[in-house]
């Protein structure tokens, strides 16, 4: 039987690397310095967003309000000078990504990062070095949930969208995926509930679960 995909798209935080409350922590430092007092929990659930959506959703701020980028840009300096300790990979995502990659998939990161910050989580979780190409805030015009950075990397690989799946872990990568006309597999490990993660073709507890179920995945090697 021909497998069904080509290529697979990585979301990083949360799929890869257990970093969405690192990710969080730093957002609320950083309203916190701007006299924006926002709740842990009401960031949580916005992790995954681009950060030019989830600080006008968080505060209010209208979207073109230029507060929305240096508060982003905060986040992202409080992120690497004190946060990156706390960032590790999940258990099972290097063994993952490198098996998919030695059976001949072309593997890219499909992520709202920014591209110093997300050098430095590939490389604080050490599986820097492991993809094919990379895709970011700087490739696409809309972050997430909008489909621009799904769409650039599957043009990146040079790859037709239905030859694609993507692996994430929040609702606005299903969101994403879906908008580009990607099918998605979700994973549990970023912190979101399966009723959350509705339209993915299959869910599982993270990195290594999927790993240990691939011959009954929708990536099956053979």
């Amino acid at each position: 039987m021909p497998r069904r995909y080509r290529a697979v798209l990585f979301d990083i935080d949360g799929t890869l690397v257990d970093s969405n409350d690192v990710h969080a922590r730093a957002w609320v430092e950083a309203f916190r310095e701007a006299s924006f007092d926002v709740p842990f929990d009401r960031i949580r659930a916005l992790i995954g967003m681009g950060g030019d959506k989830l600080v006008p959703a968080a505060t209010g701020l209208a979207a073109d309000d230029p507060r929305v980028e240096s508060l982003g840009a905060r986040r992202t300096e409080l992120l690497l000078e004190r946060h990156l300790g706390d960032i590790h990979a999940l258990p099972g995502a290097r063994e993952l990504v490198e098996r998919l990659r030695a059976a001949g998939y072309v593997i890219a990161i499909a992520t709202s990062a920014k591209d110093n910050e997300l050098t430095a989580i590939l490389r604080a979780g050490e599986i820097d070095g492991l993809f094919h190409t990379k895709t970011s805030s700087s490739d696409a015009e809309h972050s997430k949930p909008a489909p621009d950075i799904v769409e650039a990397a599957a043009r990146r690989v040079g790859v037709a969208a239905s030859e694609c799946v993507m692996i994430g872990d929040t609702p606005y990568d299903i969101t994403a995926a879906r908008g580009a006309g990607v099918d998605i597999i979700a994973v549990r490990s970023g912190g979101w509930r399966d009723g959350d993660l509705a339209g993915a073709l299959a869910i599982y507890d993270g990195p290594a679960d999927l790993l240990a179920h691939l011959d009954d995945s929708p990536l099956a090697l053979t």
